[in-house]
């Protein structure tokens, strides 16, 4: 039974012999009530039970102490032990009752706690607190609830707990409206309970709800709270005003690291990623030490930005710092690598790890379908269910996303009922998204639009545009007008739909519509996105435009691609024209294809890496057909590996060939 087991039996064996302790022991009788709880909160519970042993026979609710230090020390054996001394003392009012309660609802022995507040005879509103903070604390609210509305009085602590629980799992209308309730009756809660309230805001995004708490937590005095200050931040940048909770903290006399989370998360869920990173240095510079919450952030930062370098010293840092087991860290450095380009690294810190979750192995999926190696990622979905780890709707969607890439067709229309039908789980939107990806890819253009039209769900302009970007590659310029239609129904002012559009006239040279297109543009005052790559040398993010003249090496850079694509054009590649929208001649067409910003980001890497060092270069926008050729032409020519990760997925350029196969 091992050596715990061993000591609770001597020491429930001590308590039972105690009782018939004379008093008149040789030890030293205590002089101070005091001594006995200084004891206690020690967790010196045996010394406090042997010098204090008369004193607790004569005044059982002294047993309040010790159970009060089974919670603390999470040892449910000695409570059970405590429990049935107490039952032996036969002092079982209802102070000590209340004490038991707390320990096993703190204990999450649920069962135990509804069975002794049913044989409470005389329940207070102390009794009901505890219950309510136990049905909370093990996630039944219906209970918790059920208790609240039945008490004939409540206090600030009732409606604390209950607002908390209710926002803390995520029923936050029904938390607010509570609150709200709370407020009418002149109750005013603590600062965990805003912190609550706030929290149940930033999860319904309602930035109106918000401000109203923010002008009650500042009428109440709370604004420099630690507590109520992070919440409040949180809300704001969770509700995409990101100015305003950057207020809040700058206006914190004291911050701690909960603070710096919030403020590095709030930015990291924004997109500001550089901003991440800058605010990370200044936390460690004022001497705060990162936590795993702050390593989430940071490295998903540097997966956005694909800076290898950075992402490769912040895991070094959370080695150093002892966090590099926890598993949201784990899962985070799996999606860093293989977003910076390094599959290999992704795998080997997921295999690497000793107990991943349903997150990790979802990470890993994930890596494995940005990479086109969708077959991989289907055996690592057979080998979780293998081991007994039940999948949830985010493995299936990077299941999904998998198969779409690889065109795997049979096998992802497979798992998308397997999600239904054997798992229960209910298809969000982005399930759907993936299956008309799925299909429109593999050709079955009028399939992915019969889903689109019965899904139970409201489609949204990006499963129009997956659609859409289908008949871009399939060719289909007719069911491409309608679809463009649709995205331009939800979504006015998207440029990516006008350009898809634009491209597949164009490619049926059908120059009259993409002239009606281009007019359509300047009417609604609709402009390209601009196409950015970028690439880290020696932690240093250099960025590319089409045609960039702002980097100090352009002139070297335009006459060694001029180079360049001599070589290309003498092992027969030839530059795609027709893919040029502007009214321009050959030589001009010629010199825009040759300048676009992922060419300019890879010759400049040729300039400036050893040779046989792989380059990875990232992209805003999809990589064009053209590029896509001369790419393959350079990886040969040059003996080099190039990857490319444009917005949808990752390209592995290697003598002369390419990992998606054309397929992308």
């Amino acid at each position: 039974m091992g050596k715990s087991c061993h000591t609770h039996l001597r020491f429930c064996s001590l308590f039972q012999n105690s009782r018939f302790v004379s008093t008149n022991s040789s030890r030293t009788a205590p002089t101070s009530r005091q001594d006995y709880t200084n004891l206690c909160s020690k967790g010196q519970i045996k010394q406090a039970f042997e010098r204090f042993n008369s004193q607790i026979w004569k005044d059982p609710s002294l047993f309040s102490h010790l159970l009060q230090e089974c919670v603390a020390r999470n040892s449910l054996p000695l409570g059970k032990q405590l429990h049935s001394l107490i039952v032996t003392s036969g002092c079982f009012n209802r102070f000590i009752c209340n004490h038991l309660l707390n320990m096993y609802s703190k204990l999450r022995q649920l069962e135990a706690a509804v069975m002794l507040f049913d044989h409470i005879r005389a329940k207070n509103l102390m009794s009901c607190n505890i219950m309510i903070n136990g049905y909370v604390l093990n996630g039944d609210l219906e209970s918790a609830r059920k208790v609240f509305d039945e008490m004939p009085e409540r206090n600030v602590a009732t409606w604390n707990a209950m607002v908390t629980g209710l926002t803390q799992f995520q029923f936050n209308e029904q938390g607010l409206g509570l609150f709200s309730d709370m407020h009418e009756l002149g109750f005013k809660p603590d600062a965990f309970a805003l912190g609550s309230v706030l929290r149940g805001c930033a999860g319904l995004r309602s930035l109106r709800a918000g401000r109203q708490v923010h002008g009650y937590v500042m009428k109440c005095g709370f604004e420099f709270d630690l507590v109520v200050g992070s919440s409040l931040a949180h809300m704001y940048m969770k509700s995409s005003s990101l100015v305003e909770g950057q207020n809040v903290i700058e206006a914190m006399p004291n911050r701690n690291v909960v603070a710096w989370n919030t403020l590095i998360a709030g930015k990291s869920q924004n997109g500001q990623s550089e901003e991440v990173l800058y605010q990370y240095n200044m936390m460690k510079l004022v001497g705060y030490r990162p936590d795993n919450i702050t390593f989430v952030s940071v490295i998903s930062s540097c997966s956005e930005l694909g800076t290898l370098g950075q992402g490769q010293q912040i895991h070094a840092e959370v080695i150093k710092a002892g966090v590099s087991s926890v598993v949201s860290v784990i899962s985070t450095l799996v999606s860093m690598y293989s977003r910076c380009g390094c599959l290999e690294d992704s795998v080997k810190v997921f295999m690497e790890s000793e107990d991943p979750d349903y997150v990790c192995w979802s990470s890993m999926m994930a890596a494995y379908g940005i990479h086109g190696r969708g077959e991989e990622a289907v055996r690592l979905f057979e080998q979780m269910e293998q081991e007994g780890l039940e999948a949830n709707d985010v493995t299936f969607l990077s299941l999904l996303y998998a198969c779409s890439h690889c065109g795997l067709k049979e096998k992802g229309m497979e798992y998308f009922d397997l999600m239904v039908e054997k798992y229960g789980l209910k298809p969000r939107l982005e399930h759907y998204t993936c299956v008309v990806d799925l299909l429109g890819r593999s050709g079955c253009l009028e399939e992915a639009e019969a889903i689109i039209r019965s899904m139970p769900v409201k489609a949204d302009a990006v499963i129009w545009k997956t659609l859409l970007s289908a008949c871009n590659i399939h060719k289909n310029t007719d069911m491409a007008s309608q679809i463009a239609e649709e995205v331009v129904k939800i979504d006015p002012h998207d440029s990516g739909s006008y350009v898809l559009l634009s491209n597949i006239h164009a490619s049926a040279k059908r120059w009259k519509d993409v002239s009606e297109v281009r007019k359509a543009m300047r009417h609604k005052k609709v402009k390209k996105e601009p196409g950015i790559s970028w690439l880290e040398i020696k932690n240093r993010v250099h960025q590319f435009c089409m045609a960039d003249k702002s980097h100090p090496k352009s002139e070297e850079i335009d006459l060694y691609l001029k180079e360049l694509t001599a070589q290309m054009k003498l092992q027969g590649y030839e530059p795609d024209i027709g893919s040029v929208l502007h009214d321009m001649d050959i030589e001009e067409k010629e010199y825009n294809l040759a300048h676009h910003s992922e060419k300019l980001a890879i010759a400049f890497a040729l300039m400036n890496t050893p040779e046989g060092m792989p380059i990875r270069v990232m992209k805003n926008l999809r990589i064009c057909g053209d590029c896509h050729v001369a790419i393959k032409y350079i990886s040969e020519i040059k003996n080099r590996e190039i990857i490319v990760r444009d917005v949808s997925r990752f390209h592995h350029f290697k003598n002369g060939k390419c990992s998606c196969g054309d397929y992308w």
